[in-house]
Formats: structure tokens, C-alpha cells, sequence
């Protein structure tokens, strides 16, 4: 990543044009004073701080702060008095789109992922990247950003279909999901990814990844959850 956040804000704006009712974009601000650089709203946008079951931050222990990651342990209390510790991995939060072209194909990528020991094939998606003063930059101007890069392509339309949470036992990543269509292509020359990424474009008729779902051959989170939700709103006539 590390790319200014106002080229990804034009890529948005390219890609929305004046007419499209484009995404909610979200306001980070000062989201990451509480914990540090790495909080995004992933920490604070889907809490109650009426929950009975909410635990009370007493301390936290920042054992390493990498390019994205900020790794601590947490010393949390209970409404019960209850304290102990858990691990954190703090994330600014992440990107990813369904992207379908104008033979309803989506837009998959092929990339090796060293976690899982295997190449997975995946919807495209990116980290945001933060601000020189360290706020996060805006999530629909990064989906735009991701989606040029990783598949060469923009999108006449967008529509933003919410956020999940991807391990919330350990990891404040809040990642956003969009629906891109009315593509083009615009680099003629391949993909632009980041220096450290390899990737592979393999674009596969939407029912056909669906399927791939079903079999159990797509065992990446977003991927399943993104290609699931378009497919229900499809069923639906929702799109």
C-alpha cells in the first residue's frame, strides 16, 4: 500500500461519475487515539457502549507495530469485575469487491498466501492505507484503487453492501464489501498490483463461482461471503 489517499479518492471519483449514487463513505477521524495508529473504526463501529456484556479496556501493551499491523495484549475487565488479557492484532481495515463484467463474469485473482500455504483464488481487496497524519483514508476510494490495480479494470457503477468483521477474536479488521459493475478495461498493458504481490486474473461466469462456493473451493472468507450475498441479493432481484 502506501499509495496518497487522494489518488485513490480520484480513482473514485472516475469510476462513480456526478450521477452515481455511489457508497457511504466512512468518516474515520480520530478513530485511532484510543489504541494507537492501527485502530480504525473496525475497534468502535459496531459496539454498545450499553452492552452488559462489553469489556472495560484497563491497560494495553504494544509488543510490535509493523506496515499494518499493531500487535498488543489488552488487560480488559468485565461488568463483573472480572479482569484478564487478550491478544490483539489492531488492522486500519480492508477493502474488497465483487466486480462483474458485461458478460457476468466476476473478476477473481489467483495470489499465493503464505498463512494458508497455498494459492487461493479470491475476489480482489486491499488494505486501506493511512494519511500522513495518520488517519485512514476513505474506503470507497480504496475499493475503486484495489479494484484498477488488481484487475486492470473500473466500474461505471458501484454499491456498497456493508462491512464484516473478519476474526474478531483477535483482529479489529472491519472489511468493506462493494459490488462493481459496468466495467472497463484500462490498462492494456496487465495488472498494476503492489511490488510484493504476484497475481493471477481469472475471471469465471458468476453461477460458476458460486458453484465453486457450494463445492467447498473458494475457502477464502470474503470471497465466500461477497459472492453469497450478491447471489442472495440476485435470487431477489435485488441487483
Amino acid at each position: 500500500m502506501g499509495r496518497p489517499a487522494r489518488r485513490a479518492a480520484r480513482l473514485w471519483r472516475d469510476a462513480a461519475g456526478d450521477g452515481d449514487a455511489g457508497p457511504d463513505r466512512a468518516r474515520h477521524g480520530d478513530a485511532r487515539s484510543r489504541r494507537g495508529a492501527c485502530v480504525s473504526d473496525g475497534d468502535r463501529a459496531l459496539e454498545s457502549r450499553d452492552d452488559p456484556l462489553r469489556e472495560r479496556l484497563i491497560s494495553s501493551e504494544v509488543l510490535r507495530r509493523s506496515r499494518i499491523l499493531e500487535f498488543r495484549i489488552d488487560t480488559i475487565e468485565s461488568a463483573d469485575g472480572h479482569r484478564s488479557t487478550r491478544d490483539i492484532a489492531g488492522h486500519p481495515g480492508g477493502v474488497c469487491v465483487v466486480a462483474i463484467d458485461p458478460d457476468d463474469r466476476v473478476l477473481l485473482v489467483r495470489q499465493w498466501r503464505h498463512a494458508a500455504g497455498q494459492a487461493l483464488l479470491e475476489i480482489p481487496a486491499g488494505t486501506l492505507d493511512r494519511e500522513p497524519d495518520g488517519s485512514i483514508e476513505d474506503h470507497a476510494g480504496a475499493a475503486a484503487r484495489e479494484l484498477e490495480e488488481e484487475t486492470g479494470s473500473r466500474a461505471g457503477s458501484w454499491r456498497y453492501l456493508g462491512a464484516f468483521y473478519t476474526a474478531p477474536g483477535f483482529t479489529s479488521e472491519l472489511m468493506h464489501l462493494y459490488l462493481a459493475t459496468e466495467l472497463e478495461a484500462v490498462h492494456a498493458g496487465g495488472l498494476q498490483p503492489d511490488e510484493d504481490e504476484r497475481l493471477e486474473l481469472q475471471p469465471l461466469p458468476f453461477d460458476d463461482a458460486v458453484a465453486m462456493v457450494d463445492r467447498g473451493e473458494l475457502p477464502d472468507a470474503k470471497t465466500i461471503a461477497g459472492l453469497l450475498l450478491v447471489a442472495r441479493l440476485r435470487a431477489r432481484g435485488a441487483t
